[in-house]
């Protein structure tokens, strides 16, 4: 019975690291599928429809560390309350990039939580 114990002590000390390891490729972007179905009219009164499978990249994820160069150019946001965004908490700070609203950690750069306007 204890080397049973031991062995499953001893085991689950070594797949503890497994189950916390990163993707294989943490630069690796999302992607998410599209459909866009679009309808062009003609002028002698013919019709097509084109259907079209458009893959969009997803450019922020949460847990994903902001470079120092991206951190360089985007703009913090001091009035979080007027895009009724929540107070952020000590060592974080709400910036804006494009329409996104980003929650990172001043000291690392990871981004903590995510809001679109």
């Amino acid at each position: 019975m204890k080397r049973l114990l031991i062995a499953l002590v001893a085991s689950s000390f070594l797949t503890a690291p497994m189950a916390f390891a990163q993707p294989a490729r943490p630069s690796e972007v999302a992607q998410v599928k599209e459909r866009h179905v679009e309808k062009r009219v003609y002028r002698h009164g013919n019709t097509k429809v084109v259907e079209k499978n458009v893959v969009v990249k997803k450019r922020w994820a949460r847990g994903h560390r902001l470079s120092p160069a991206e951190r360089r150019r985007i703009a913090a946001v001091n009035d979080y309350r007027r895009y009724k965004l929540r107070a952020p908490p000590r060592g974080q700070q709400w910036v804006r990039v494009d329409n996104d609203f980003l929650l990172i950690s001043v000291a690392t750069g990871v981004i903590v939580s995510m809001a679109t306007r």
